[in-house]
């Protein structure tokens, strides 16, 4: 590896260990040899996601840059990155060293395309496109990286990023409602007779409650499909996906026992709880992951 790469590849880390609260104490079990791709992974999701929601910049120079962004990426994805552009120089080495895939590139930029506005969805199947694109995706994205001897594997992924997706939608739902983003169908609102703003208001709260703990069963239902993930991925590479996996379902949990949480407070565990998860993911036996 020549000094460019390895000066871009520690570029990518420092954005990792500063911007991945919760993935970073996962991503750094990845054994070294593939972790490099994940920190050069993460750090081209937070640049796209960084680009859609730039504070102060109108919609048209958003896309814009966004266009240039895409085109940045398909020269990466070609062979020819931009040498000026750490990410870029180590996305195109994860390429060649992991065959990932254009196109599931291109489809989480258009996930992240769709909060250029604010967002509003009326169904659970346009919140699931939506969470396919900007999560699935990475879930696919990620086995490529470590590896799997099932093709079954990669359907599992999706479920596995639509789990984290939606852990993340319920858990920074009073953040986005201030801003004018509803991600959870709205439909499902209507069918309880609750709105948004009564939600967020914890007003009926009974109906409140039985709208966010259903939506906390929908993402517990994804965690259970994508269970048989754990035994398809290279093995060196589980502590990885478990401990990234139990920090999510730790939040998941406080939100059902707390539903209120999601509008009076925000859902998180503290870095010494997660820092036992890596701990205890760096001793663990396949024959504990977690069913």
């Amino acid at each position: 590896m020549n000094a460019q790469l390895s000066a871009a590849i520690s570029k990518c880390e420092e954005v990792t260990r500063l911007r991945a609260r919760n993935f970073h104490y996962g991503l750094r079990l990845t054994p070294p040899d593939r972790r490099w791709a994940m920190y050069a992974v993460y750090a081209w999701m937070r640049q796209a996601d960084d680009l859609a929601d730039e504070a102060g910049v109108d919609r048209a120079e958003r896309e814009r840059r966004m266009h240039a962004f895409r085109a940045d990426t398909d020269a990466a994805f070609a062979g020819s990155p931009d040498a000026s552009q750490p990410t870029m120089l180590a996305i195109a080495e994860a390429v060649r060293r992991f065959n990932l895939q254009p196109d599931e590139f291109h489809d989480m930029l258009a996930g992240q395309w769709g909060d250029l506005d604010a967002a509003r969805f009326d169904t659970w199947e346009e919140l699931r496109d939506f969470c396919y694109r900007v999560a699935g995706t990475v879930g696919i994205v990620c086995i490529r990286v470590w590896g799997f001897h099932d093709p079954e594997a990669l359907k599992l992924a999706v479920d596995r990023g639509i789990a984290f997706q939606l852990t993340n939608v319920l858990r920074d739902l009073r953040e986005d409602l201030d801003g004018g983003r509803c991600y959870l169908p709205l439909r499902e609102y209507a069918a309880i007779e609750l709105t948004p703003e009564q939600l967020r208001a914890w007003d009926p709260s009974d109906r409140s409650r039985e709208f966010v703990l259903a939506q906390v069963e929908r993402a517990r239902q994804h965690y259970r499909r994508s269970e048989p993930l754990d035994r398809m991925i290279d093995p060196a590479c589980l502590p990885t996906l478990w401990a990234m996996t139990e920090i999510y379902r730790g939040i998941l949990d406080q939100i059902a026992a707390n539903p209120r949480i999601v509008v009076s407070g925000r859902a998180r565990l503290s870095s010494l709880r997660k820092a036992w998860i890596a701990w205890r993911a760096t001793r663990m036996k396949p024959v504990e992951v977690r069913q």
